[in-house]
């Protein structure tokens, strides 16, 4: 999985407006601060469906760059966002859970109008997504 860096900014009476040092066209905006991540990691993804990415920098690479350090040097900070690529295959694969665990997951996913297998899979991508 790549991992790029972010630069976050935010002005008095402004979202967060995200940009990604290594990808110039790809940015992002979060009205809140835990959405942040999320929203960036959105247009990643959404950038990636259609152009390929160039490997992403280093973080000494990055800090060492004028603009980044201008950025930081004005309030900025610097975020990890990883990039789950999307792709159309699907794989079938074997889990063991504890029962109690597993009845929650099936009344929760129901809950949501998802399958097993979505309400799975969401919960993992919005763990990966935050754990950055």
């Amino acid at each position: 999985m790549k991992v790029y860096y972010a630069i976050v900014h935010k002005e008095p009476e402004s979202a967060f407006g995200v940009s990604f040092p290594d990808l110039p066209s790809v940015f992002s905006a979060a009205d809140k601060a835990e959405d942040i991540l999320t929203h960036a990691a959105q247009a990643l993804r959404l950038w990636a469906e259609d152009t390929p990415l160039p490997a992403p920098s280093p973080l000494q690479a990055l800090l060492d760059r004028a603009d980044v350090h201008s950025a930081l040097a004005e309030g900025a900070f610097i975020v990890r966002i990883p990039l789950i690529e999307d792709d159309t295959r699907v794989v079938r694969i074997n889990a063991t859970f504890e029962t109690g665990l597993l009845r929650a997951i099936d009344e929760t996913a129901a809950q949501h109008g998802l399958s097993r297998s979505a309400f799975l899979a969401s919960c993992a991508r919005k763990e990966i997504e935050a754990g950055f």
